[in-house]
């Protein structure tokens, strides 16, 4: 990838940004990046994988499929790019990867390795800076969502419980869940959940089939339950 097309891809990025045309090109050109290409349908990341390199998303869309501990749900997102694939995953006290990821569409893909994450954040304060305001803000927005008024109703309960197990509070999303296992869940009644669900069907927020909910668009559930 030429230096002056990767210099611009790399702004599109969070720890990146702020940086100036030098330091850029100073990355560009000590750093060793790694250009991965997928076909649409292939793994790229295997749930439990050892995290070894931050992968930034250039350009496509990917699947992020992600299971709950006891596997009993699965929640499917679709991300497009510029997208950090799971860097909270490369530091910690559990560095592998929480979900498997798929190509939706052919992809491209810079890795980064971790020895490499950790000489840019010593020698640039920019992106050292930029990478603790990003885990930093990750941060706050899970302890928010603990501290948010309880939702109102069901359908907002349901809302609520889809939402903080997304990555990205917008998108195409699928849930992959018996109505007895969501009404486990939320410690109501399945007969209430069913009620509940066919209701947002019925307003257009989601789509029900056999042990599915599928969320065309999951900022108008967002802004719907508000």
């Amino acid at each position: 990838m030429p230096g002056i097309q990767l210099y611009d891809k790399l702004l599109q990025f969070p720890l990146f940004q702020g940086m100036g045309r030098s330091e850029l090109m100073q990355i560009i050109s000590r750093t060793k990046f790694n250009f991965m290409k997928f076909p649409a349908g292939k793994r790229i990341i295997k749930e439990g994988d050892k995290c070894n390199n931050m992968y930034l998303l250039m350009n496509g869309t990917i699947r992020t499929v992600t299971a709950s501990d006891d596997h009993n749900y699965i929640i499917d997102e679709e991300l497009g790019a510029p997208y950090m694939i799971q860097p909270e995953c490369i530091f910690g006290l559990s560095q592998r990867f929480r979900s498997t990821v798929y190509a939706r569409t052919d992809v491209n893909i810079i890795a980064i390795n971790k020895k490499e994450v950790v000489n840019l954040s010593e020698t640039f304060i920019v992106f050292r800076i930029n990478m603790i305001n990003f885990f930093a803000s990750q941060t706050q927005k899970q302890i928010n969502l603990l501290w948010k008024h309880r939702p109102a109703n069901l359908k907002e309960r349901i809302a609520s419980f889809i939402i903080a197990r997304c990555s990205h509070p917008a998108g195409h999303k699928s849930v992959k869940i018996r109505m007895t296992q969501l009404a486990e869940e939320l410690n109501d009644s399945r007969l209430n959940i069913s009620i509940a669900l066919n209701s947002m069907q019925d307003d257009g927020l989601i789509i029900l089939s056999r042990g599915m909910i599928t969320i065309p668009k999951l900022e108008k559930v967002i802004l719907a339950t508000k």
